[in-house]
């Protein structure tokens, strides 16, 4: 099984006083939107969020997934990353690590990701790419790589996990920049709705 671990457990810092996961993608609060696409491709979807008590808690409350508060999340990703993969199930053979604040992710880009596990066995990194090969996210690792992503530490996210797979990394292009956009200021926000249809 390929449990989903959703990391958002950030602080918004460069969002002045605004929470992004609290922006509206859709109609839907960008943390609700990632937890549900999450939860339409695992069975298995765990959230990690920063310390009680938090406004992202309700936003997910009604959605059948884990929420895994991290205690000590102003260290950074590698927190939240070593605390969810500890406590993940032992049939699980893979995990998805997927950032919560990329809104052009869709279950569709998860899904191909996903997949690609099966088409490249011989990997032990999945992970997306821009459409010109630059990599970015959701990244899977194979079981044999968990005993390492428990022992990070600092805000590198699985960069040193992704370094030590070397070339049995796989890469899986998405749609223009997708794997790689991410928006953590109100300007960045502003300029991505202005280029965007509505949905």
């Amino acid at each position: 099984m390929m449990p989903i671990i959703l990391l958002a457990a950030g602080s918004s810092s460069r969002m002045r006083g605004r929470d992004k996961l609290r922006e509206e993608v859709g109609g839907t609060p960008l943390l609700r939107r990632q937890a549900s696409i999450a939860r339409q491709v695992s069975d298995h979807v765990i959230v990690a969020l920063p310390p009680h008590p938090h406004p992202r808690y309700d936003l997910v409350a009604d959605l059948d997934i884990t929420a895994l508060e991290i205690p000590d999340a102003a260290e950074g990703m590698g927190a939240s990353i070593r605390t969810a993969v500890a406590t993940l199930p032992a049939d699980a053979t893979h995990v998805m690590v997927l950032l919560a604040d990329m809104p052009e992710i869709s279950e569709h880009h998860l899904r191909a990701i996903q997949n690609s596990v099966a088409t490249h066995p011989d990997a032990l990194i999945w992970r997306g790419a821009t459409q010109d090969g630059k990599p970015g996210h959701p990244i899977v690792f194979d079981a044999s790589l968990f005993a390492q992503l428990t022992r990070l530490t600092g805000d590198s996210g699985g960069q040193a996990v992704v370094k030590s797979a070397g070339n049995r990394v796989h890469l899986v292009p998405l749609k223009g920049q997708t794997a790689r956009l991410d928006l953590d200021t109100p300007e960045a926000w502003a300029a991505w709705r202005a280029g965007q249809t509505p949905i």
